[in-house]
């Protein structure tokens, strides 16, 4: 990690020193360090000032946590493969970074049937995480069901709310 940070330390100095004036375009750092030491975490973002995490930067798409389901379906849609995709990148480039998936559902069915429910959708989502590059190691996924509503109302806008997989990272649960 110190030899890669040297090298593009270096080449970033080469790069200011050359006599040729070059127009430059804005670049977004998207790394983030967590204030680790841990292999695979790349410095950038956050503390050290050279931009918003992009965990938590609104801007980015990685800041959208939520994956939202059909009525009695696991299936990822496809307006979130994205925002899936997006994650899977960040966890296979920041390696000590880790996710727990919480599957959730609305209060309609047994209460065995919603907590397999939710493990079904939390693993769709850790599937696709893991077939894009993410570790097994980096990834939890578990169900909680009907337990944890984020809506409370009895209609069909509250349980499309509740229908759902959120991604939390190491840190946030």
């Amino acid at each position: 990690m110190k030899k890669i940070f040297a090298v593009l330390a270096i080449s970033l100095l080469s790069a200011c020193a050359s006599d040729n004036a070059q127009q430059t375009s804005d670049v977004e750092d998207h790394s983030y360090n967590r204030g680790g030491e841990g292999e695979g975490m790349r410095s950038g973002a956050g503390s050290d000032g050279f931009g918003m995490n992009p965990l938590q930067d609104p801007n980015n798409i990685l800041s959208r946590r939520s994956v939202y389901f059909d009525f009695d379906s696991y299936t990822v849609k496809g307006e979130y493969r994205d925002l899936v995709l997006a994650h899977a990148s960040y966890l296979r480039d920041n390696l000590n970074a880790q996710v727990l998936l919480q599957g959730n559902t609305d209060e309609r069915g047994s209460r065995e049937y919603n907590l397999a429910l939710g493990q079904r959708r939390a693993n769709s989502v850790k599937d696709i995480l893991l077939l894009s590059g993410a570790r097994d190691q980096q990834v939890e996924a578990v169900s909680l069901g009907e337990e944890k509503p984020r809506a409370l109302g009895n209609d069909e806008s509250s349980w499309t709310e509740n229908r759902r997989t959120d991604i939390l990272y190491q840190g946030e649960y």
